[in-house]
Parts: C-alpha cells; sequence; structure tokens
C-alpha cells in the first residue's frame, strides 16, 4: 500500500521560456527589493525633504503677507502707511524664520535617522 502511495506524485517542470514568464508575473506582485546602498540613498534624501517643505511653505506666507502690506503702503491712502509697514514687517519676520526652521527640521530628522544610517555604512563599508 505505501508503494502506491508514493508513485501518485506528479511533478512538471516547464521551460526555459514558460519559467521567464513566470518570474516576470511574479516580479510584478512581489514586493520591491532595495539594497542597502539604495536604502541609504533614500533615507539620506528624506532628511531633508520635510525641512524643505516646511521652509518653503514658510517662506511663502510670509512673502504673502509682505506683499500684502506693500500694497497697503502704496496703494491705501497715507493713514493706511502705518499700517502697511506693520503688515510688511510681519511678512519679513515669518520669512525670517524659514531657515531657523529648516535647521530644526533637519536636526531632528538627522538624529532620528542616524542609527539606521550609521548601520547601514558600516555594512557596506566592510
Amino acid at each position: 500500500m505505501d508503494n502506491n502511495n508514493q508513485n501518485n506524485n506528479f511533478s512538471y517542470t516547464y521551460s526555459a521560456r514558460e519559467q521567464s514568464e513566470i518570474k516576470k508575473i511574479r516580479d510584478k506582485y512581489a514586493p520591491p527589493s532595495e539594497d542597502k546602498m539604495e536604502r541609504l540613498r533614500r533615507l539620506d534624501k528624506s532628511v531633508t525633504r520635510k525641512g524643505t517643505a516646511w521652509s518653503i511653505a514658510i517662506g511663502t506666507i510670509g512673502t504673502i503677507i509682505m506683499g500684502g502690506g506693500m500694497s497697503i503702503c502704496m496703494v491705501g491712502p497715507y493713514e493706511y502707511f502705518i499700517y502697511g509697514v506693520a503688515v510688511g514687517i510681519v511678512g519679513i519676520a515669518i520669512v525670517s524664520l524659514a531657515y531657523p526652521i529648516y535647521s530644526a527640521i533637519v536636526k531632528a530628522q538627522r538624529k532620528k535617522v542616524a542609527p539606521e544610517i550609521l548601520r547601514l555604512t558600516d555594512e557596506l563599508m566592510k
């Protein structure tokens, strides 16, 4: 009885062309593999990405406010000149915060990502 159960197995080997097609289909659905160097580059870029986005947003908002102040100075009656200058100074203050905010965010991101980057660089340098 044992001999009959062992002979009931069926195996089939696909041709090289079929193997290639199977591999292409499988690669479409498999999660993307990332080597260590690609991961290191991605982590390094991610450190500045968040800080850049925030500093651009803050700089843009400050520039718009400063432009509004200039408009008030130029278009409004003479009495509004002081208000326009005050609004412009607020805009300049906001624009001047863009770089310190960028630096703070990048510093925090570097601290957060540093252990992983150091681990990857140690592995790659060996």
